[in-house]
């Protein structure tokens, strides 16, 4: 019977970092995935969409943009079977570097479903049948989260998919109904519709990217019309009825009831946790009413030697989060310093066209704690590489108390957004002001100087508006 200091169950970035890291300190450590090492993220999750996503932005600009750049095009053919070939590609690669760090960390790799057996022991069933018992001092589970279903809804993956189905598929479907307009119907969207197909995005929730500022959603239903999406909000699905050549969904909201038809419809509600087949009534932990592991600030469960991280906790359901508890969950069972992690001041990231990325406080939501509220905002329109690059839609928002100069959170839509959160994130780690971002000289011509142009903004001090 193979025994450890630490077993983590899920390899997917929560886990396989958490196990690095626990081998790092000392542990003898090893790690059960059922399916993937890397789990959803890196196989069919985030690394496969933005390699489709890269694809699908030149798609879009050899389609609808080639006068403006100097291109003429007679006969484009555009192979997506081929963009969601080479998105395979990366994944292989990215999977095959995740086993590596296993090798080169001495964590043993065991194949197959996890069960627990007692809070410190574990059945694993091997993927051929055999079973194995694994005993450890300390178990992480870190087994994330699956697609959550509209009730009675067949996933029959030709007609109604989750991202799962969607992300394999080599067929572009000519005509899709999207869903759920969070960060997985966001960015399928862009892809399908930069190829051409036919785009109606459906949310329940007044705007889309319904996490976000409202300015966002509003911003972003402006750029998805003008690329010819379709996009239906405070809009609940009533019914979905798939048939041989097409699926027809029921839809109520401001345009009154209306049946939608496409030749597929993507479900992208929201997840719910990975905890059914765990046996975590052999364990005695406590989960909330939603099913997800409830843990404290160190990742600890109420059971003692039993570890929760990434997804299957629920706090924010993000892979650079799951890496970030992985880390502090290691840290906690070696008996090291660590962090408290704030995920309110997490860096958030949708990968649409344009891109989202933000952290911490609305504006709105400042106001409601009590803060006297000043921001500093800056569009991408007045910046030199925007416009040099042609993508140029958007703005960057900083939200500062105006007492203290605190940047309470930053909001942003526009060009490769995403790469600027670092900044405005170790700014407010550091408890750094507006005014050491405006005082920080960046380069020129950069899409980075829209944070420094934004806190001068903040500061009353305007330089290029």
């Amino acid at each position: 019977m193979p025994e450890y200091d630490v077993v983590v169950v899920g390899a997917g970035p929560g886990g396989y970092v958490c196990a690095i890291r626990a081998a790092q300190l000392g542990k003898k450590t090893a790690i059960v995935e059922r399916e993937w090492l890397g789990g959803v993220c890196l196989n069919v999750g985030c690394i496969p969409s933005k390699a489709l996503l890269k694809n699908a932005e030149i798609a879009h600009t050899l389609r609808e943009r080639g006068d403006e750049f100097g291109f003429t095009l007679d006969g484009l053919k555009l192979d997506y079977g081929s963009a969601v070939r080479r998105s395979r590609t990366v994944s292989d690669r990215l999977v095959k570097g995740v086993g590596f760090l296993m090798k080169k960390n001495k964590i043993d790799v065991h194949m197959g479903a996890a069960r627990f057996a007692g809070p410190h022991s574990l059945m694993v069933l091997g993927q051929e049948g055999s079973t194995t018992e694994l005993q450890a001092k300390d178990i992480v589970i870190a087994t994330g989260a699956s697609p959550a279903l509209i009730p009675g809804l067949q996933i029959d993956g030709q007609r109604v998919l989750t991202y799962r189905e969607a992300i394999l598929q080599e067929r572009l479907p000519k005509s899709v109904i999207v869903v759920g307009a969070g960060a997985v119907g966001l960015e399928f969207s862009t892809t399908w519709s930069s190829y051409g197909a036919e785009v109606t995005l459906v949310e329940m929730l007044p705007h889309i990217a319904p996490l976000e500022e409202e300015e966002i959603g509003q911003e972003l239903t402006k750029a998805f019309t003008k690329r010819g999406i379709r996009v239906l909000t405070g809009t609940k699905v009533e019914g979905v009825e798939a048939l041989k050549t097409k699926v027809k969904v029921r839809v109520s909201g401001s345009e009154g009831v209306q049946t939608l038809e496409a030749d597929q419809v993507l479900v992208a509600i929201g997840f719910k946790p990975n905890t059914a087949e765990l046996g975590l009534e052999q364990t005695g932990v406590a989960m909330n009413e939603k099913g997800f592991i409830e843990i404290d600030q160190r990742m600890a469960t109420n059971v003692p030697g039993v570890w929760a991280i990434g997804d299957v906790a629920g706090k924010l359901m993000l892979a650079h989060v799951a890496s970030a508890m992985g880390i502090v969950c290691a840290e906690h069972i070696a008996g090291v310093e660590s962090i408290a992690l704030d995920y309110e001041m997490m860096p958030r990231a949708t990968y649409s066209q344009p891109q989202i990325a933000s952290f911490g406080l609305s504006e709105k939501r400042a106001k409601e704690r009590g803060y006297l509220v000043k921001t500093g905002r800056f569009p991408f329109m007045a910046n030199g590489k925007a416009l040099a690059l042609g993508d140029y839609a958007g703005w960057v928002k900083l939200v500062v108390d105006s007492r203290y100069g605190e940047i309470l959170g930053g909001h942003l839509i526009g060009p490769d957004v995403t790469e600027l959160l670092p900044e405005l994130t170790l700014a407010h780690r550091m408890e750094l002001t507006p005014a050491e971002i405006a005082r920080n000289v960046h380069a020129h011509p950069t899409l980075s100087e829209t944070l420094m142009e934004a806190a001068h903004v903040a500061l009353g001090e305007p330089i290029h508006i």
